[in-house]
């Protein structure tokens, strides 16, 4: 069924929402413009809101579950998006580690030199439940610094994230001032 960007359909009075609406056939995303159309459809005659579709996480519940939500690799190579990669791999993590699941990867893609998200793909037990931190920071424009800055509960598999966002601040650290404070304290111990 045809839907403008507020749900409506060819008749104005009636909205939809859901696989009949498209774009997207997830239970997540239907229940989210739901909620666009009912707000629309009670308040459309002051206010219409545009669904937003800007950050719709995605997952398939195998062994191991995968998630992602933005671009992936592929889908930046054929936009032309320049970008960087950053892999964690849970192989590492004790939460996982102790729960047997001590496979998969948290891979990011940033804009160049900056912590912007600009996509997530998860690989390993719990993936979706994982990709919620990051919808999370490309919905609101929070970077790998802030996710990074963020106290996560040990052990569990949410620090998957944080040490993702960690790799990513090993690799732009401020060579030069590293090296300055270093001198600082050589002289400081004498």
């Amino acid at each position: 069924m045809d839907t403008n960007e507020y749900l409506q359909t060819i008749y104005p009075n009636i909205y939809a929402a859901g696989d009949v609406a498209g774009p997207f056939q997830f239970t997540h995303t239907a229940a989210h413009q739901a909620w666009y159309a009912a707000v629309n459809a009670l308040f459309g005659e002051w206010k219409l809101f545009k669904a937003d579709y800007s950050v719709i996480p995605w997952a398939t519940f195998i062994d191991p579950e995968v998630a992602r939500v933005g671009l992936n690799e592929q889908e930046a190579k054929e936009r032309n998006i320049p970008y960087e990669v950053t892999k964690y791999g849970i192989d590492d993590l004790d939460r996982a580690i102790a729960d047997s699941e001590a496979h998969g990867f948290v891979k990011v893609l940033t804009v160049p030199g900056k912590d912007r998200i600009l996509g997530v793909t998860i690989v390993g037990a719990h993936a979706a439940d994982l990709l919620a931190e990051y919808v999370l920071a490309m919905k609101h424009g929070l970077g790998l610094n802030k996710i990074l800055g963020t106290i996560h509960t040990y052990p569990t598999m949410a620090e998957a994230n944080k040490y993702a966002a960690g790799e990513w601040k090993r690799a732009h650290a401020p060579q030069k001032l590293l090296a300055w404070v270093k001198k600082y304290h050589d002289w400081r111990r004498g």
